[in-house]
């Protein structure tokens, strides 16, 4: 299964960077749209992808910097399907509505087909609101990439759900933003020890982790830390 970094803090080859993360896995579901479509669409058109690869959009939280190319998307794809949480805000629902997208939302484990699922709604908060959020689980011979937008309800739950959505399959990658950037050391420390008791084979952690947390999830993970920017394609 190949994973397809779409948008991202940094940038490699020549990629369009910006603040936001996408991704599109297996070809065909798009996992979150940065926050502009200009910088998506240029990395898309550059990795040759078509538009009528995509199947499905998850998005994994409301935020402007996940939602950010959705609704030219969906002014493309019209009557494509959206994966959300029921805690999305109602101007997120009608939008996507009123581009003819179709709605889908979680509050729990969904199967999107036999291989890509979504965790459904994890509460979380960003600055005292609520920020509820949901992951994509893609699984692959060896176990399961978990692959998420920000981890406002902290990449340790964001782990359990996708481990509570399949009990006893490893965790082969936990890949994308895991929102430490704002966080001391001791507390990075913690989320990192967490990961490998977990069981987290790889990380690929990039957009809002930081540059202390990466150094430190380098350093502990070595040849099993993935490195991530815009651009890079990854095979499961």
């Amino acid at each position: 299964m190949k994973i397809e970094i779409l948008y991202d803090n940094t940038s490699c080859g020549g990629f369009k960077s910006g603040w936001g993360f996408s991704c599109l896995v297996d070809g065909r579901i798009l996992f979150d749209t940065g926050e502009a479509p200009e910088p998506l669409f240029e990395n898309i058109n550059r990795l040759n992808i078509r538009l009528e690869q995509i199947e499905a959009a998850v998005i994994s939280h409301n935020h402007w910097d996940h939602t950010g190319g959705l609704w030219e998307l969906l002014k493309k794809r019209q009557g494509l399907k959206v994966y959300a949480c029921p805690g999305f805000g109602a101007d997120f629902k009608s939008r996507v509505a009123a581009l003819g997208g179709i709605l889908i939302e979680s509050d729990s484990c969904r199967s999107i087909d036999d291989r890509i699922s979504v965790t459904g709604e994890v509460p979380g908060s960003y600055k005292g609101a609520a920020m509820p959020e949901q992951a994509l689980i893609a699984k692959t011979g060896n176990g399961m990439a978990v692959i998420t937008g920000c981890s406002h309800p902290g990449i340790v739950a964001m782990i359990e759900k996708a481990r509570a959505c399949f009990p006893g399959t490893p965790i082969t990658l936990a890949l994308g933003g895991f929102h430490l950037k704002d966080e001391d050391a001791g507390t990075i420390d913690s989320v990192v020890s967490s990961l490998e008791k977990m069981g987290v084979f790889k990380v690929g952690p990039t957009h809002c982790t930081g540059e202390e947390a990466k150094t430190l999830f380098r350093n502990r993970f070595g040849g099993r830390y993935v490195p991530i920017c815009a651009g890079t394609q990854l095979e499961l």
